[in-house]
C-alpha cells in the first residue's frame, strides 16, 4: 500500500529524473491531471492510469489513496516538483482520513529551475518564489510578500503570472515591486513553454516587463539589484570575484 507522488519536470518528459522514471516503472497505477497523463502514457504504455481535468485535485488524490489501500503502488503525478505548488502536500492532508499508507515523494526539476536554466543563471543568489494566482491565495497576501521579497533585495521568480481571467495580474505585480523601490532598469527574463516545442525567452527590465503579455505557460523571473546581462545571458552573482579570492 503505497502512494509515490512524482514530479515529471517542466518539459514533455525529457526533464523527468532517473529516480522518477524508475518509481513510474515501479508502479501499478498512474494517476494525474489529463495534460500530465499524457505527458507519460507514450513511455509506460503499458500502465493503467486514471486522469481528472483540472480543479479536481482532491478526486484525484483521494483516488490514489484509496487505490493503494486495495494494495496497489499507485503513483501521483505532477509538472515540475511534486512539492512545490504540486500535489505532494494535498496527498498527505487527504490520507489523514484513512488508515495509514506508506507515501514517498519524489522530487523533480521546478519550473523555477528549468526556467532559469534557459535564460542563464538568475537564481544564484537569495531567491524567492510566489506565485500570481489568487485562487487559492488572496491577492492582499500575494501583495505582501511581493512587497517584502522586493524590500529584502530577493531575486523573484514568478509562477502563474497571468490567464485569461488575471490578464493585468503582471502589471499589478511589476507596480508593487516599482513601489517598493525597484529599480526600473532592474534585469528581467520570461521563459514560455519551457522544455516544450516552442519555448521562447526574453531579457528584458522590469519597466519592460509592466507591458509585456504572458500567460499560465511562461515562468517570470526578476532580478535582485546586482543582476546583470552576460553574454546575452540573465546572471545573479553570488559573489565570488567580488570578495577577492
Amino acid at each position: 500500500m503505497k502512494v509515490t507522488v512524482i514530479g515529471l519536470g517542466p518539459g514533455g518528459g525529457a526533464d523527468l529524473t532517473g529516480r522518477a522514471r524508475a518509481a513510474l516503472e515501479a508502479c501499478d497505477l498512474i494517476v494525474g491531471y489529463t495534460a500530465y497523463i499524457d505527458l507519460v502514457r507514450a513511455d509506460f504504455p503499458q500502465k493503467e492510469t486514471l486522469s481528472t481535468g483540472m480543479r479536481r485535485e482532491v478526486d484525484r488524490c483521494r483516488a490514489a489513496v484509496e487505490a493503494a489501500r486495495t494494495g496497489r503502488d499507485v503513483a501521483v503525478v505532477c509538472s515540475g516538483d511534486s512539492g512545490v505548488y504540486g500535489m505532494a502536500g494535498l496527498i498527505y492532508e487527504v490520507a489523514q482520513e484513512y488508515d495509514p499508507i506508506e507515501i514517498e515523494v519524489v522530487p523533480g526539476i521546478t519550473a523555477a529551475c528549468g526556467g532559469a536554466a534557459v535564460l542563464g543563471a538568475p537564481l544564484t543568489h537569495d531567491f524567492a518564489v510566489v506565485s500570481l494566482s489568487d485562487l487559492l491565495t488572496p491577492w492582499e497576501k500575494i501583495e505582501k510578500r511581493l512587497t517584502a521579497a522586493a524590500q529584502a533585495d530577493f531575486v523573484l521568480c514568478l509562477y502563474n503570472p497571468a490567464s485569461r481571467s488575471r490578464p493585468d495580474y503582471l502589471r499589478r505585480a511589476c507596480d508593487i515591486l516599482l513601489s517598493a523601490g525597484k529599480d526600473p532598469a532592474t534585469v528581467c527574463g520570461t521563459v514560455r513553454n519551457i522544455g516544450r516545442a516552442g519555448e521562447e525567452a526574453a531579457l528584458l527590465t522590469l519597466g519592460e516587463l509592466r507591458d509585456t503579455k504572458v500567460d499560465m505557460f511562461t515562468t517570470v523571473f526578476v532580478g535582485n539589484s546586482q543582476t546583470k546581462v552576460i553574454g546575452g545571458k540573465m546572471v545573479t552573482p553570488r559573489g565570488y570575484l567580488q570578495r577577492g579570492e
